[in-house]
């Protein structure tokens, strides 16, 4: 069955049809009520290409994110697709992985697809700050639909960022831990993300205000794929093929500690939960109390946070909150509302669990 079909089997033109699969009120109740009976009866399903292109809107959101099994990117698409599909918009997901190259051409693909707007769910589309030209890109794109990010700032017209103060966060737990008297805060992060370099900025600026120096062996980078390496000290022995990382991250951080004997801290702030609960493992495996000996908090607010003994102190992003306030925002510019706030930052909360004693 086509349109012309429908049309003809309800005695009425293939234009009050396309009045009536468009939502058209030109069309009297009677006369749309006949034609859905007709579609109805013979199962007719419009053709969302062809509606999309006699309104000028396909009704689908493109989505990207860097790996759809991180538990952060799986719960915000989770959100938005929920509150997507409440407002009548289809979604179509993409997982570019982390590289420069496949994150354009992935945004690319989906542009391709004749979406309404593209939400990039994730700080690593915002590029490390150093060169501008790593989200070019990002504001291409958005010179064909309103681009919207989650948990990540990039200037631009017809951009809309949503985003947790992770400056602030940090800051926060950063401070927390100096008033209960820890000196040595180890610094953990996997990334050289946007969001990461906000952490990192927390972190610095709560140990100048209370005095301590900025030590580079308590700055830990995690590298992707196996090494890490300590931004002004040796790294440990662990080769790139190292089972604890490649299966699990968690694992692989609690082997790298373990294998670092010099280094000494008396707490751990890390940039995400899977870091943080490696460092609790660390710690059993050392027979050090929890938060007696060390204090271990981590970012993110995931349910490992909860899954893990005991039971992790972490920063929440808010990430449920940037991801309505994002749909929110692209209701009102696919509607022509005008002067829509294009960069809202959230305040980040402390989620106190038994890893911390603040």
């Amino acid at each position: 069955m086509n349109i012309y079909d429908i049309a003809k089997l309800s005695g009425v033109s293939i234009a009050t049809v396309s009045r009536v699969v468009n939502g058209s009120p030109r069309v009297s109740e009677k006369t749309k009520q006949k034609v859905l009976a007709v579609m109805e009866e013979s199962e007719y399903t419009p053709n969302v290409f062809a509606r999309g292109l006699g309104l000028n809107s396909m009704k689908t959101i493109g989505i990207l994110c860097p790996d759809i099994s991180d538990q952060y990117m799986a719960e915000a698409v989770s959100h938005l697709e929920k509150r997507l599909h409440e407002c009548g918009y289809d979604c179509i997901l993409g997982c570019s992985g982390s590289m420069q190259e496949a994150r354009e051409h992935h945004t690319r693909l989906l542009l391709s697809k004749r979406i309404d707007a593209l939400i990039l769910v994730g700080s690593l589309y915002a590029g490390s700050g150093k060169d501008p030209e790593e989200t070019e890109y990002v504001r291409a794109a958005a010179q064909q639909v309103p681009v919207f990010m989650i948990n990540g700032y990039v200037e631009g017209e017809n951009i809309y960022c949503s985003y947790g103060d992770d400056r602030q966060g940090a800051y926060d737990v950063t401070r927390a831990l100096i008033r209960r008297g820890k000196k040595r805060i180890l610094f953990l992060y996997d990334s050289q993300t946007y969001s990461a370099r906000q952490k990192m900025e927390g972190y610095e600026s709560a140990l100048t205000d209370a005095g301590y120096p900025i030590l580079g062996d308590l700055k830990y980078y995690i590298r992707p794929f196996g090494m890490h390496q300590p931004e002004e000290a040796g790294s440990a022995d662990i080769s790139e093929n190292s089972a604890g990382y490649v299966q699990n991250k968690v694992l692989y951080v609690k082997e790298m500690l373990l294998a670092h004997r010099t280094l000494e801290f008396d707490s751990a702030f890390a940039c995400n939960d899977g870091l943080a609960v490696g460092v609790l493992k660390y710690a059993r495996a050392k027979g050090l109390a929890v938060p007696e000996e060390l204090s271990v908090a981590g970012y993110n607010n995931s349910t490992m946070a909860v899954c893990c003994e005991p039971e992790l102190t972490s920063v929440d992003n808010q990430v449920k909150r940037l991801c309505n306030d994002a749909v929110d925002r692209m209701l009102e510019v696919l509607q022509g509302k005008e002067d829509v706030e294009q960069d809202h930052k959230v305040r980040c909360e402390i989620v106190r669990r038994c890893s911390t004693d603040f």
